[in-house]
């Protein structure tokens, strides 16, 4: 089965092939093939919808949170990491359309690009369904990242986070060893994060401060497992050294 076939299924929606091409368009592609449509009318209606049934799904749901409570949780499901997190696990990076210069440069793993995609992707479903249906892909997938005690590893700043841990709990001193692995144009980072000499966390990402902050997001499901929530699912982690939660 074609990749973009795989990744409707995937997706669980119908969008026809017209629409679903225009959605996995990036404008470095478009720009090289003749200036045609790029996803990026569809990527602003898809943030509109995005936007919409987050906060109509945490209205719903939470009847008890406050007002800044509910917005910090819906930051944190629409932010660049937490759709791209979500599109690394559907391999929406390999449908992607791209030009050259991207290809050669990782875009297919880019943050930005697969977060944009997967608005876009919203918004073609609506399109070629209905808002209903485009509502209810929506809350598919970031519905379990709203569950989270930890307000969602895709909005938290886990190295601050850890920082205090270590501190109010005397654990000692915070490291973090950082490694480059691929050639400079697709270099990924894969750090270590020891307190006080042991190692608790191990993440993996395209900058040296993103693995540090997916480092420290591991180590807080070993130190913190009863609040880890849905961290497991943030992209460049692995199970840690100190152990998994």
């Amino acid at each position: 089965m074609p990749a973009r076939d795989e990744l409707l299924k995937r997706l669980g929606v119908d969008i026809d092939a017209e629409t679903l091409r225009l959605a996995l368009t990036h404008r470095s592609y478009a720009y090289e093939n003749g200036g045609i449509p790029t996803n990026e009318r569809l990527e602003f209606l898809g943030d509109s919808i995005l936007g919409f049934s987050v906060t109509d799904h945490l209205y719903r749901k939470y009847p008890d949170l406050s007002e800044g409570e509910l917005a910090k949780r819906r930051a944190a499901v629409v932010s660049t990491r937490a759709l791209a997190a979500i599109a690394r696990r559907l391999g929406v990076g390999e449908c992607i359309y791209l030009g050259h210069g991207e290809k050669v440069t990782n875009g297919k793993n880019k943050s930005s690009i697969l977060a944009d995609t997967m608005e876009a992707l919203i918004g073609a479903t609506y399109i070629s369904n209905s808002l209903e249906e485009a509502r209810c892909l929506v809350v598919r997938l970031v519905g379990p990242l709203l569950d989270d005690a930890a307000v969602m590893g895709a909005g938290t700043d886990w190295k601050t986070h850890i920082q205090e841990l270590a501190a109010n709990r005397q654990l000692g001193a915070i490291h973090y060893a950082v490694v480059g692995d691929g050639p400079d144009h697709a270099r990924t980072y894969t750090a270590t994060l020891s307190i006080g000499g042991v190692p608790y966390g191990t993440g993996t990402g395209n900058s040296k401060k993103e693995a540090e902050q997916y480092s420290a997001a591991d180590a807080w499901k070993v130190l913190c497992p009863e609040e880890s929530g849905v961290i497991g699912s943030v992209p460049g982690q692995r199970e840690s050294a100190g152990g998994s939660a």
